[in-house]
């Protein structure tokens, strides 16, 4: 059973799968690339007040479990996930 979480006036549970590609879905992320890039993505969600339960990579793509805050617009958390990572990566 999930863990039920208890806000001002709420109670939630929110858990999300985020699966993304690499461009092209080229074979990159394995290595050290693959190390830095799940450092990366949890210090992101560290710093977004962003739980992740679960973090898997294959060559090509990532899968994230997270769990947030209703608060916490997806499209603004894929934005943090995605952009930082490939802002960082690619410096």
């Amino acid at each position: 059973m999930s863990e039920v979480h208890h806000g001002r006036g709420y109670v939630y549970s929110i858990k999300y799968h985020l699966v993304w590609c690499v461009t092209y879905r080229h074979h990159i992320l394995h290595g050290n690339i693959e190390t830095y890039v799940k450092k990366l993505l949890n210090q992101i969600a560290l710093d977004n007040d962003i739980k992740i339960i679960e973090m898997e990579s294959d060559k090509d793509h990532i899968h994230l479990l997270i769990e947030c805050k209703p608060q916490h617009y997806i499209p603004n958390i894929m934005k943090a996930f995605k952009g930082v990572s490939a802002r960082l990566l690619l410096k």
